[in-house]
C-alpha cells in the first residue's frame, strides 16, 4: 500500500462522518445509503490525487460527498427523504430526552423538504461552516449563501410548525 493510499484511508476514517451525514441526508433506505457511501468513497479516491490541501480535507470531502449525493440522486431518480424521521411517535407526554429527539425529527422532515442544494447549505452551517467556507464548497457567493440561509430557516420554521400545528389537532380529536 503506498504512502498515498495510507493516507488516503486515515483522511477517511476520520472524516466518514461527513459522508454518512450526506447520505443520510440524500437517501432514505439504508441500501440506498450504502449505495451513495460506497459511491462518495469510490469519487472521492479517483480525486484524491487532485486534492492539493489548499482547504481542510473535510472541506474537500464535503464538496465531493454533494457533487456525488446530487449526482447520484439525479442519475437514480430518486426521491429524497430523511431516514428514521418519517415516523414520529404518537405520544402525548415526552421525557426531556424523547422530547429532544421528537423536535430533531421534525427539524429534520422540515430541512428535508428543502432542495438538495439548500440542504447542502443547511447541513454545511449547523456544521458552523462560515459562509466563504460554504461558497468554496457549493460553488456560489457568500452573499448568495446568506440570502439562502435566511429564506431557509424561515421555510424551515414554517414547516416545523405547520407539522407541529397538525399533530397537535389531531392529538386533541382523539
Amino acid at each position: 500500500m503506498s504512502v498515498s493510499e495510507k493516507e488516503f484511508l486515515h483522511q477517511l476514517n476520520e472524516h466518514q462522518k461527513i459522508i454518512h451525514k450526506v447520505c443520510n441526508l440524500y437517501m432514505q433506505f439504508p441500501e440506498d445509503k450504502e449505495d451513495l457511501f460506497q459511491e462518495v468513497t469510490l469519487q472521492a479516491w479517483k480525486a484524491y490525487h487532485k486534492f492539493r490541501g489548499e482547504a481542510k480535507f473535510s472541506t474537500w470531502l464535503y464538496r465531493v460527498a454533494l457533487n456525488t449525493a446530487i449526482t447520484f440522486f439525479r442519475k437514480e431518480k430518486r426521491q429524497s427523504f430523511i431516514d428514521s424521521v418519517s415516523e414520529i411517535p404518537d405520544k402525548q407526554v415526552y421525557s426531556d430526552k424523547e422530547q429532544i429527539e421528537e423536535q430533531t425529527r421534525a427539524m429534520y422532515l422540515a430541512i428535508g423538504e428543502l432542495s438538495r442544494i439548500d440542504k447542502a447549505i443547511v447541513m454545511l452551517y449547523l456544521e458552523d461552516y462560515s459562509y466563504a467556507e460554504i461558497s468554496d464548497i457549493i460553488g456560489i457567493t457568500a452573499n448568495n449563501i446568506a440570502v439562502k440561509n435566511e429564506q431557509n430557516q424561515r421555510q424551515t420554521q414554517r414547516s416545523y410548525i405547520k407539522k407541529n400545528r397538525n399533530r397537535l389537532n389531531e392529538k386533541s380529536w382523539n
